[in-house]
Order: C-alpha cells, then sequence, then structure tokens
C-alpha cells in the first residue's frame, strides 16, 4: 500500500438519481483522467444498492487538486452530477496526519 501520511484526501459522499443514464462511463473516465494527472496518489470508490457512494482520492498538493478541479473534462462531469446523476453530494477535503495498515 502507498503510504499516504501528509498527503490530502478528497472525500466525495454522494446519492444518485435512478436512473442516471451515462454515470458508469463518466466515473469510470474520470478515474482514468484522474490518475493521469500530477500529484494523484490513489483513489477507491463504493456504491449501496440505494445509490449512496463515497469516494476517496489521495493528492500530494492542493494545488494539485485545484488543477484538476479545473480540468474541462472533470468541469463537465460536475455539471453533468450537478444537473443530470445526482440526488445529492457533499466534499471534505482532509490533510492525513496519520496513516497505518495491517498487515503492515
Amino acid at each position: 500500500m502507498v503510504d499516504r501520511e501528509g498527503c490530502i484526501a478528497v472525500i466525495f459522499m454522494s446519492r444518485l438519481r435512478d436512473p442516471a443514464p451515462g454515470y458508469a462511463e463518466t466515473a469510470e473516465r474520470m478515474v482514468e483522467l484522474a490518475s493521469s494527472m500530477p500529484g494523484f496518489i490513489g483513489i477507491r470508490s463504493m456504491r449501496d444498492a440505494d445509490g449512496s457512494g463515497i469516494t476517496i482520492s489521495w493528492w500530494r498538493s492542493e494545488e494539485d487538486i485545484a488543477h484538476w478541479r479545473e480540468h474541462p473534462e472533470h468541469l463537465e462531469a460536475q455539471r453533468r452530477g450537478q444537473e443530470e446523476w445526482y440526488e445529492s453530494w457533499h466534499i471534505e477535503i482532509c490533510h492525513v496526519k496519520k496513516a497505518q495498515s495491517f498487515p503492515p
């Protein structure tokens, strides 16, 4: 596992509308795109059957997050999310103070 101590985590919680046509393909593309961005460390995403989901991405700096947030394809996905896919969403940005794993 990558050492994430000292990095920044972006926690994105959402609830999808039903249906959400085009969402899965766009989400897959956003992971692919984010993975190619400078400062990207990793991403993990889960969604329940009721549409509630959480995605956590880890970044080296707030500047890296800003570049990702303003990427043209990501801006378009954000617009579509607001208008078409999400019933609700919430974002938290946190500094990772300590990270531990088992097994080490």
